[in-house]
């Protein structure tokens, strides 16, 4: 992809060209290597560079329209802003998209750079002993089907016809193991970990072992669970699991579209227990893969979405700020039509509970580690869920593995619901979040 002076400059002498007044692109490149293997042996190797760019051109009657390439070069670009010309006329009148006001504003943050790729024998090599020592750990764990590793160099770039111009480049590296195991006259059982960080020299490959392993022997000696409600401990990624499948909570666009479990009026209403805070924190310093402009160049903050269990805010796009008199939050993904979506959350502690609680001395509790099927058990726009889980039964530190089950609930009373908040936090694909323990969830065993 040629730099970002260049592409401006093209793009400035085609809108000349064409007469184009107003129009702005967002690009992104992403160059990615990734491995699998099977029982020792090197099973894939895939590289690909994805690129393109978005263009949008709005016309005299201030109607706009969109077009995607991959063409960055000058008769590409050239095409790209004529084709969004000519869309242009048939184009939404009512709520236009625009340019974000903050478009133009400075980022005060630094940018970081790229991490070196290492060579495709190196990946494998890791990624092969990293298998042999999942094999290793238990004499059940018969394979590791789902395995990965992967490193990714990601470049972006927002400008606009009024001066905007923005860039940044991050390289990331992630592992993801996922056991089985088989026994006589047992189901298989299995289990995963997924580990993530700016180069490969700096990921954290034994932990990954280490949880895979943990999690899949724990889970060799399952019994089934009585139906009935319990006090349930979500761990981290189940619980950021089951708020992002409700994120329409806090969406500003789904809410404007009449799509969310919230209405413009419930800011400021208390909408879960006191003990929760959270956030959307693009610029978190766990988040390694942080962005500081979102597709429209409005830099990316921390945004309180829920502030001891008070809804505070809404994300928003430029388009659904200004109709919502709010300010944009560096939200929005651009495409044919402007999307809103959270960017990392960081879920913590906003107040100590009259009670601490811990799974070292808590009685017949359920641990859900992993949630499964959000695409089939969630009920968005009702709010319902009921969903199966891999987790254990805990007595008093005793870990038992639960055969199957479903846990279902209404996920506003789930935040209702919440009893304590523990104040470690972990770092998942989706953010940083403590265990959260809620009252009262109905389960259904087998």
């Amino acid at each position: 992809m040629p730099n970002i002076s260049e592409i401006a400059n093209y793009a400035k002498d085609s809108a000349n060209k064409l007469g184009i007044k107003k129009f702005d692109i967002y690009g992104s490149s992403a160059d990615a290597i990734s491995v699998q293997v099977d029982q020792g042996e090197p099973k894939q190797v895939k590289a690909s560079n994805l690129s393109g760019v978005t263009v949008r051109v709005w016309n005299e009657e201030n109607t706009m329209g969109v077009t995607s390439t991959t063409d960055v070069d000058p008769k590409g670009l050239e095409l790209a802003l004529k084709t969004a010309y000519e869309a242009s006329f048939f184009g939404v009148k009512e709520n236009v998209p625009d340019f974000s006001p903050e478009a133009t504003i400075e980022i005060a943050v630094q940018q970081k750079e790229k991490s070196s790729q290492a060579p495709v024998s190196q990946l494998i090599e890791t990624l092969l002993t990293a298998e042999k020592e999942v094999l290793a750990a238990h004499s059940a764990i018969q394979g590791v089907p789902y395995n990965n590793l992967a490193q990714r160099d990601i470049d972006r770039f927002y400008l606009n016809s009024d001066g905007a111009i923005r860039t940044e480049s991050h390289s990331l590296a992630s592992i993801y193991l996922y056991s089985k195991t088989e026994e006589d006259g047992k189901k298989p059982r299995s289990a995963g970990a997924f580990r993530v960080e700016r180069s490969l020299e700096s990921l954290d490959i034994n932990g990954c072992i280490q949880e895979t392993t943990e999690k899949t022997i724990s889970h060799l000696n399952y019994e089934k669970v009585k139906s009935g409600k319990y006090t349930v401990v979500f761990s981290p990624d189940a619980f950021l699991s089951l708020l992002g499948a409700f994120s329409n909570l806090f969406n500003a666009q789904n809410i404007l579209d009449k799509q969310s479990l919230s209405t413009p009026d419930d800011l400021g209403k208390q909408i879960a227990s006191p003990l929760l805070s959270v956030y959307d924190d693009a610029l978190h310093p766990a988040n390694v893969g942080a962005e500081t402009f979102d597709g429209e160049g409005t830099p990316t903050r921390r945004i309180s979405l829920i502030e001891n269990g008070v809804l505070a805010s809404f994300i928003h796009s430029a388009g659904t700020a200004k109709r919502m008199n709010a300010k944009p939050t560096g939200n929005a993904n651009i495409g044919a039509k402007v999307t809103v979506s959270p960017n990392f959350y960081h879920v913590f502690a906003a107040a100590t509970g009259e009670q601490e609680l811990s799974l070292e001395t808590a009685e017949n509790v359920i641990l859900i580690d992993d949630l499964q099927a959000l695409h089939a058990g969630v009920k968005s726009l009702q709010g319902s869920f009921s969903l199966p889980f891999d987790g254990w039964v805990i007595n008093k530190g005793v870990k038992t593995s639960i055969e199957s089950a479903t846990v279902a609930g209404d996920f506003l009373q789930v935040l209702k619901s919440i009893i304590f908040v523990e104040k470690e936090l972990e770092l998942t694909p989706g953010g940083v979040c403590p265990r959260i323990w809620v009252d009262g969830l109905s389960i259904t065993g087998e």
